[in-house]
């Protein structure tokens, strides 16, 4: 029509979707779980902790919060019956809830230390699947796992061995289950930050917050800057949505070509 303005609607790439996101009361899960509602999505937060305050105001009517560990399998069952119940239906799961050991001698990590790291970063997905997917096969639903993992998992670095081994059992069990359900249109992708701005950052450091620390950090990312939660919602966001529907068994590098 002669002297109107087009109006262009974005539509929102995750509208009638329900994810399950863990650790999604901070740092990079907040982020996720920020971004998915303002796609259209549905949330629920597994976390041991509490909420947040952004998610007890506006976001409320989309999401909800249960209180759990990513280690129970009884805490993935009462997950599962919550979103459900209060959803209908599950489609998408962001395996995001991880720990960090101190950046220290690998010799000098505690056997308590190592079990927690593999315990919380790999058995996480062990039980994550072993929940949802017989829910997904029973309804004959698609369904999305994704997984974060670490530029670690695939480019190990000293001081943080044990870490970036459980980051590379992550990599390795993403492909592995996305080879395995393909056939049943379930399909499985990881995200891989760089360090992040996130409250693990001291933990990199190795508890050194020195400028020079830092800029030694900083000099081993092209791109000159730390990973932000935001560059990783958008990642996660994009391959929760109907434009990645084709990815399966990714591994995907947000690292501001650290990787290189």
């Amino acid at each position: 029509m002669t002297g109107t303005t087009p109006t262009h609607v974005t539509a929102q790439r995750l509208q009638g979707k329900t994810a399950l996101i863990t650790g999604g009361a901070q740092g990079f899960g907040k982020a996720i779980g920020i971004k998915f509602i303002a796609e259209g999505a549905r949330v629920l937060v597994l976390d041991i902790i509490e909420p947040p305050e952004e998610f007890k105001g506006d976001f409320s009517n989309n999401i909800t919060y249960v209180r759990g560990d990513v280690t129970s399998l009884d805490d993935w069952q009462k997950a599962l019956g919550q979103a459900l119940s209060v959803y209908g239906h599950l489609d998408i799961v962001v395996n995001n809830a991880g720990v960090l050991h101190k950046a220290q001698p690998s010799i000098e990590l505690s056997d308590e230390e190592w079990e927690r790291v593999f315990r919380v970063n790999v058995k996480q997905i062990h039980l994550s699947t072993k929940t949802i997917i017989p829910y997904l096969l029973k309804e004959k639903r698609a369904g999305l796992f994704i997984n974060t993992s670490s530029a670690s998992g695939a480019r190990p670095r000293p001081n943080l061995v044990w870490y970036g081994a459980s980051k590379g059992a992550v990599n390795t069990a993403t492909k592995g289950l996305a080879i395995e359900w393909a056939p049943h249109n379930i399909r499985v992708n990881a995200v891989c930050p760089s360090v992040g701005d996130t409250a693990m950052m001291p933990l990199f450091l190795g508890h050194n917050s020195s400028e020079e620390a830092q800029a030694k950090m900083l000099s081993s990312i092209p791109l000159g800057r730390v990973c932000q939660p935001s560059d990783v919602a958008n990642t996660v966001a994009f391959l929760a949505s109907d434009e990645a529907a084709y990815l399966t068994g990714v591994c995907l590098e947000v690292d501001g070509g650290r990787g290189i």
